[in-house]
This record gives structure tokens, sequence and C-alpha cells, in this order.
């Protein structure tokens, strides 16, 4: 697969990872009475309910992700990876870690 194959997998499994994480962190944080961040999460969740709206958002982005990593020759593919794991880390893992760990403080 060589190097660059290798590094544009494990970004694509960090990738779905997160967005595995998000979505069931978001779950249970919308359970707990936690305010969801995505106004548009936020409009779907009272039209479809909970559960169906983060597993058709979820699903749509696994499924771009498969589609970059598909293109995965093109060289701003790794780029592109790299980049949606750091937002997602940054405005996803982090503040919901955050939360949920605060739960063993209380």
């Amino acid at each position: 697969m060589g190097l660059r194959g290798d590094r544009l997998h494990q970004l694509f499994l960090l990738n779905i990872s997160l967005q595995v994480f998000d979505g069931v962190a978001t779950y249970h944080g919308v359970r707990l009475y936690w305010q969801e961040g995505n106004p548009l999460l936020l409009a779907a969740i009272p039209v479809l309910g909970l559960g169906q709206t983060l597993l058709l958002f979820k699903s749509k982005a696994c499924l771009f992700l498969i589609l970059l990593r598909r293109v995965g020759s093109h060289a701003t593919v790794q780029a592109s990876l790299a980049m949606l794991a750091a937002v997602y880390g940054v405005f996803s893992f982090v503040p919901w870690m955050t939360r949920l760990l605060s739960l063993l403080w209380l």
C-alpha cells in the first residue's frame, strides 16, 4: 500500500471513528438534556427524531468520507482528511469529552 496509502487509510479510519464518536456522544448528550450545537441537527431532530436524525446525518458524513477515500490518489485528499479530523477533533471530540468527563466529578 505504501507509506502514503497507509497514512491515507489511517486518516480515513480516524475520521470514521470521529463520526461514530460524535453520533454516540450526541445521542447520549441530547438524552441528558444537553444542547446540540449544530443548527441543522437541531432543526431535524423534532421532525425525524433523535436516533433517525443522527443516523441520517452520520451516514451521509461516512459516505462522503468513503467517496474521499475512493479518490485517494488525488493530491488534496490526504490534506482534506487531515483537516476534517482536526475540525472534528476541535469542535466535536474535545467539547463532548469535556462534558462527558465532567460527569465523573459531579
